[in-house]
């Protein structure tokens, strides 16, 4: 009943404007509305002035008389329909033509409605509330998000555009805020379609809450616009703050949002928390065109995300300008795998009782013709965002597959090779057909290809997980826990997942030798992993005084500089050829 009463509210405030050139039937039809309710009306007797107000003033709907000196309804009618932002605007015509012609060309011409002079009240009142109330619905598919109820994109632009042209003409500032979700994505696929979609109203609901509850964001007003906060699409929102004194208005907005996070969303008994990535841009500082200030909040906003999220920033050049060169690199990185531009490095592994080489770890690098060997940690974050990862991985599980085959042809013999998995790879039902790909076409032995994962990944799905874990189990390949200890250190879940080898993470061992506590804990691990039946992988051995401290903890496998850095095979070639004879000594082969 609420609803209802809201709606019927909404009706009669509607902006009426009567356009008649007789004075005494707009003062008719106006106490005729007024009777019915209505009490927001704008008249004019003179044509040439119709077109203009309707322009400046907006109004709701359009009571529009044909016959008129100088300039005719029809021709009104027809300047409406033809104007992008007026074309949608409901008008009733008004005519004492009784005639069919007539009546087909105000159709022609838009006209949503007619009604014949002398105007009967109670019609006037049926028709004007019909009108407007299918006005109401389309306005609400047209400028309102379906899910979240807030106001979409179009309301967003259109909103925008104004606020800009007014500040133009007043010298105000004013700011937009860019917001997305963090990691969205993958609560998303874990929960699926609908329980997302229920997130996304509760998420909306809190922001839309604190940007209208707030004192300090209310008084950022400016004229008839007010803050508001707009689904752009999909876990992407976008905030306009009309009037802004100084950055730190935004600043403050940006923190009341961050703060709103902080508390969980129950949902379903679960307790689940999203955090925020803002990227901030501000009137007239960071562009004078509409088009302008969104896209450096977007460029904004998108720095924040690679910061690790949870955070806000402002725009500025250098953010464009790093942006600008991922955008290059991530269209470039597209086209490296037909350019044969990538290339797998290979760090070998070293067993610790007998000093030889047990295997290696392939790691992926990038020879740009223009900017040379670009750096891991520039590319493989561009590939994730950009969905690359899994064309990439795929060519890295091929190429790590045939090269380990091309050892044992040209006589190194067995040299087992680990691949890293990524997560978004991981999640993708068509991993286990593209390892089995990889392996029938080397002619690899499955045991020879171990897959690396994380904890983060492992646990994001644990029941789905273990499935594919054993799944690729039965072909035949090992799994490797990697950086073991950086993310939910638990030991218990290890008993759940079918894992042959643990990596320790090189935190725990950078300064083992000094630190006790890391000392203790790398003990503690092994002799868990080996009750277990899993193999000891310890990454990040770079010393000598950290290989002295380690001797005594029956580690299975070394990895670190102070052994072997990553090579190209033709590199490794040599080390394996040193490795293979009788009188390799591991000491002489260690780096200075």
């Amino acid at each position: 009943m609420s609803d209802q009463r809201e709606t019927q509210d909404s009706l009669l405030n509607s902006t009426i404007l009567m356009v008649d050139d007789e004075f005494t039937t707009i003062e008719v039809l106006k106490t005729f509305l007024e009777d019915a309710g209505y009490n927001n009306f704008l008249s004019t007797t003179e044509s040439v002035e119709a077109y203009d107000i309707i322009i400046s003033r907006k109004p709701d709907i359009v009571l529009l008389d044909l016959v008129m000196p100088e300039v005719n309804g029809f021709e009104i009618l027809q300047r409406i329909r033809s104007d992008h932002k007026l074309c949608y605007t409901p008008v009733i015509v008004l005519t004492s033509s009784t005639d069919s012609d007539t009546k087909l060309k105000a159709l022609e011409l838009g006209a949503n409605d007619f009604l014949a002079k002398p105007v009967d009240p109670s019609e006037l009142a049926l028709r004007l509330k019909n009108t407007l109330s299918a006005k109401a619905y389309q306005d609400r598919l047209t400028y309102f998000d379906a899910l979240t109820g807030l106001p979409n994109r179009v309301t967003y632009i259109d909103t925008l555009c104004s606020v800009q042209e007014a500040s133009v003409q007043t010298n105000n500032r004013f700011s937009v805020l860019r917001l997305n979700l963090d990691r969205f994505k993958q609560i998303n696929e874990t929960l699926g379609p609908s329980a997302g979609d229920e997130l996304l109203r509760a998420i909306a609901s809190r922001l839309e809450k604190c940007i209208h509850t707030s004192p300090g964001i209310i008084k950022l007003g400016f004229n008839d616009f007010r803050p508001e906060i707009y689904r752009i699409g999909g876990d992407e929102f976008s905030i306009l703050l009309p009037y802004i004194e100084a950055g730190e208005d935004a600043v403050n907005v940006a923190r009341q949002i961050l703060d709103s996070m902080h508390e969980a969303f129950c949902q379903d008994e679960n307790d689940l928390f999203v955090t925020p990535s803002i990227g901030i841009s501000i009137y007239p500082e960071d562009g004078r065109e509409v088009d302008t200030l969104i896209k450096n909040a977007e460029v904004a906003m998108s720095y924040a995300k690679r910061q690790g999220g949870n955070n806000y920033y402002f725009y500025s050049s250098g953010i464009n300008v790093r942006s600008a060169e991922r955008l290059r690199l991530a269209n470039e990185l597209r086209k490296a795998v037909e350019n044969n531009e990538l290339e797998l490095f290979y760090q070998p592994k070293v067993n610790v009782k007998t000093e030889r080489i047990a295997g290696v770890e392939a790691l992926l690098r990038w020879q740009h013709p223009e900017f040379g060997m670009v750096s891991p940690g520039k590319f493989i974050p561009i590939a994730e965002e950009t969905g690359l990862i899994i064309p990439v991985s795929d060519w890295v599980i091929n190429e790590a597959c045939r090269q380990a085959m091309q050892w044992q042809q040209e006589g190194f013999g067995v040299v087992p090779v680990a691949v890293n998995v990524a997560s978004q790879h991981f999640r993708q039902k068509k991993l286990l057909k593209t390892v089995a790909q990889a392996l029938q076409d080397s002619r690899l032995d499955p045991a020879c290809l171990e897959l690396e994962l994380t904890e983060g990944v492992m646990l994001e799905n644990a029941e789905d997980n273990i499935a594919t874990m054993n799944r690729l189990k039965q072909l035949g390949v090992k799994l490797a826990l990697d950086d073991f200890g950086t993310g939910y250190s638990s030991l218990s879940y290890l008993t759940r997942f079918p894992i042959d080898t643990l990596k320790i993470d090189q935190s725990f061992i950078r300064d083992i030798h000094v630190n006790a506590a890391n000392a203790a804990i790398v003990t503690a691990i092994v002799v868990m992993a080996h009750s277990l039946g899993m193999e000891v992988v310890v990454e990040g051995v770079e010393t000598e005084g950290q290989s002295v401290m380690l001797s005594g903890k029956n580690c299975d496998i070394y990895q670190g500089y102070y052994f072997y850095r990553p090579m190209p095979v033709q590199e490794l070639n040599q080390v394996l050829t040193m490795d293979r004879q009788s009188s390799f000594n591991l000491k002489t082969a260690v780096e200075p």
